[in-house]
């Protein structure tokens, strides 16, 4: 892989013109799809599988025509102090208002809170439940305006108005922050490389790189029903991933410089070596990404190939486009230790003045100790990291509601409001769906499940069966009292359904739950019983394929023992921010709850690819020391002397990039950015930096140990560049990507 890769690179710097020409097409290509492309339309939620998808289905087939996936809208109206809402000037504005919205030409229906029973028991609160054609992505613009214009008229006429539910739902958006991200990105880049073209460089190829990708994504958009949080998480790890492969891949063009090599030749070198890496370390990434398929949930299975495509972007982008651009570069890329005249370059220090030896940088310094107390880094790594983790052991699942988002939007007013008149359930009515068509006496199954709710714990109201048009399907609407992401509401849906089996027993119809808070729970369940499947087949293809790079067993099972470790303790820190509310102000979190369910998977996947991606770009460079003879533990110092400021950089932009998404208004997207920025921070500062060493550092040469029927076995993929080193050994290299060239 190394020569085919060396070729490749010198080919693009010898035909930059070319392979800039190609990038810039696919990015205006892909621009011009994007803006051409019709707007992203509903993106349905389905869970196959789960009893609550079973209902929902149900529900479309026996009563059609009621739009099940439509927008729904819950306009909450609060009396001024001292009046109720049943005063007849608060009644004729009410009424006034639930006209005007009536009049809307994508409105299926408007519930009036008099004749619905929408009014709180001490009659302060009174609510009126819109329900739309369309989903609330797909609502006009000018409905829209309409809801907010009759709020707003209610709020003239002196009542406290609000709007719950989905249809006034706002494309999230990731705020101020996201740009601070990338400046973050850039100061390190510059201070890494000492020079202000070097620095930009990652930065431009791997903004070109999301380009695409995200243009791509909002292209294909309305077809593939793509959310607007995939673009976001795509962008995320685009940029991170971008920015890390081509600063390996730059740092390593600038050692071959410090080496005496000429430019192309060095550009050649450094896709064949560190490129080899960003291959390896990019199908990682990909492998966890598009493994979140096993899991079933269209919705993330989306999602994780999404942001799989724009990791493939950001390697064939790190392997063609960077070398072109440093042929772009010319002289104005400096060596290793040289800097820029802007940023002082030309003065030498005073060791160099002297004639001496520059003194060992951080990383030898710090590898140099590691290896000489092994036992005692290791022993402090571990407890850290598992202190860190035991908030992890108090772990809740759920989706976020109304009730998550921040108190200056309606939606949470408008939750507020009715938990304050109705009590905390009202927010998460369940749904009830009986299937009596293998009935004889349905209208008598409808009225048994009913009564049969009613005895439950936790049951405020049951409203009474409405049947369909057919008679054999009713639903019935059941209060929770507690709040819907409570373990009291999923006790209670766990209830339900028991006792629905019992009634199914004995006559043969079948009760099912649904609602979007049974939709939460079944989610969660189903997230939870597919994780270890999930880290069965994501750990155990990557190393597999990290024996084939290392060639060894020891090295892959020490890098996912150390992944575990990482992603364990940036669980317990999202607990204790997320759920228990530790620095929660900090980082913008007004409501405390359950961790979204998607959350654990997604930062296993994610995280694991990352962690893999310093375990390659760190452990090759040792490897490479070794192969090449240095003893074992001199080759940890060699790994960190050339590896371990590349690797610092790398790890200090990536997390710059997720922190930068903590601001968005999408709960989803700041609990990931925070998440996957901390695991960032444990992994790559205390097991890469830490751990790794000091447990190669105890096992010596046993760490690259194989089996020899097993290394007959596994191809050679060179990752470390002997093949290049072979070859100019021989007296080839330099000229050999001519043939590749005429092909």
């Amino acid at each position: 892989m190394a020569t085919f890769l060396y070729k490749l690179g010198r080919l693009a710097f010898r035909r930059r013109h070319f392979v800039a020409l190609i990038w810039v097409a696919l990015l205006t290509l892909a621009g011009v799809g994007a803006a051409s492309a019709p707007p992203a339309g509903t993106t349905s939620f389905s869970i196959p599988g789960t009893e609550a998808q079973k209902a929902f289905d149900l529900l479309e087939e026996r009563f059609p025509g009621t739009s099940a996936d439509g927008a729904t809208a819950r306009v909450v109206f609060k009396a001024p102090s001292g009046e109720t809402m049943t005063a007849a000037d608060n009644k004729a504005t009410v009424e006034k208002t639930v006209a005007d919205l009536a009049d809307g030409s994508e409105v299926a229906s408007v519930a009036d809170p008099y004749t619905g029973n929408a009014v709180s028991a001490d009659g302060t609160v009174a609510y009126a439940s819109v329900r739309y054609d369309v989903s609330g992505m797909e609502l006009e613009d000018t409905t829209k305006d309409a809801l907010e214009d009759a709020a707003q008229q209610a709020r003239d006429a002196g009542l406290t108005v609000e709007v719950g539910g989905d249809a006034l739902q706002a494309v999230p958006h990731t705020g101020a922050t996201e740009v601070i991200g990338i400046a973050v990105a850039a100061v390190v880049l510059v201070i890494t490389f000492g020079s202000l073209v070097a620095a930009g460089l990652p930065l431009l190829t791997a903004l070109i790189g999301v380009g695409i990708g995200v243009s791509s994504i909002t292209a294909l958009a309305s077809a593939l029903e793509l959310g607007s949080t995939t673009s976001i998480l795509a962008m995320m790890i685009g940029l991170a991933v971008g920015i890390d492969y081509a600063l390996f891949i730059v740092s390593r063009y600038r050692a071959e410089l410090a080496e005496g090599r000429e430019r192309e030749e060095a550009a050649g070198r450094a896709v064949g070596t560190a490129g080899s890496a960003v291959v390896f370390a990019g199908l990682t990434v990909v492998i966890a990404l598009v493994g979140l398929a096993v899991v079933n949930i269209p919705m993330l299975t989306k999602m994780g190939i999404a942001a799989a495509g724009t990791v493939a972007i950001a390697v064939l982008i790190a392997l063609t486009m960077v070398p072109a651009l440093l042929g772009y570069a010319g002289r104005r890329v400096k060596p290793t230790g040289a800097k820029s005249k802007l940023l002082g370059g030309g003065r030498k220090n005073g060791a160099e003045a002297d004639g001496k030896p520059a003194k060992a940088n951080l990383g030898t310094r710090w590898a140099s100790f590691v290896v000489r107390r092994p036992l005692a880094v290791l022993l402090l790594g571990v407890i850290g990291l598992g202190a860190a983790a035991i908030p992890a052991a108090s772990l809740e699942l759920g989706l976020p509601d109304d009730g998550s988002q921040p108190t200056s939007t309606t939606q949470r007013r408008a939750y507020d409001l009715l938990s304050e008149g109705f009590g905390p359930g009202f927010n998460g009515p369940l749904m009830v769906v009986v299937d009596a068509k293998g009935s004889d006496v349905p209208k008598q199954v409808f009225t048994d499940v009913s009564n049969e709710i009613k005895g439950l714990e936790d049951v405020v109201a049951v409203t009474p069966p409405a049947p369909n048009k057919g008679g054999d399907t009713a639903t019935i609407t059941v209060i929770p009292d507690s709040k819907p992401s409570s373990v009291q509401t999923e006790d209670l849906v766990h209830a339900i359904r028991d006792a629905g089996g019992d009634i199914q027993a004995d006559t043969g119809a079948e009760t099912l739950v649904t609602g979007s808070t049974a939709m939460n729970i079944d989610v969660s369940e189903k997230l939870n019983d597919a994780l270890l499947p999930y880290l069965v087949l994501v750990v155990g293809l990557a190393f597999l394929l990290l024996i084939v790079v290392f060639r060894s067993i020891l090295v892959p099972l020490k890098a996912a023992l150390g992944f575990l470790l990482s992603v364990m303790a940036a669980l317990g820190a999202v607990v204790a921010v997320f759920q228990w509310g530790w620095l929660s102000g900090l980082m913008g979190v007004e409501e405390t709850g359950p961790v979204m369910s998607m959350m654990p998977i997604f930062m296993v996947g994610v995280v694991f690819g990352l962690a893999m991606d310093y375990e390659v770009f760190l452990v090759t460079r040792m490897r490479e020391a070794h192969v090449h003879g240095e003893k074992p533990n001199q080759a940890v110092v060699t790994g960190f002397r050339h590896g371990a400021r590349v690797v610092t950089a790398a790890a200090v932009i990536m997390m710059a990039v997720f922190a930068g998404f903590i601001g968005s208004s999408e709960a989803m997207v700041k609990m990931i950015g925070f998440g996957l920025a901390i695991a960032v921070f444990f992994d790559a500062f205390v097991v890469r930096m830490a751990i790794v060493p000091a447990v190669l550092a105890l096992l010596g040469k046993k760490a690259w140990w194989l089996p020899k029927w097993l290394d007959r076995a596994l191809p050679n993929v060179d990752v470390e560049g002997e093949g290049l080193r072979t070859a100019q050994e021989r007296g080839s290299g330099p000229d050999e990507d001519r043939e590749l060239a005429r092909t």
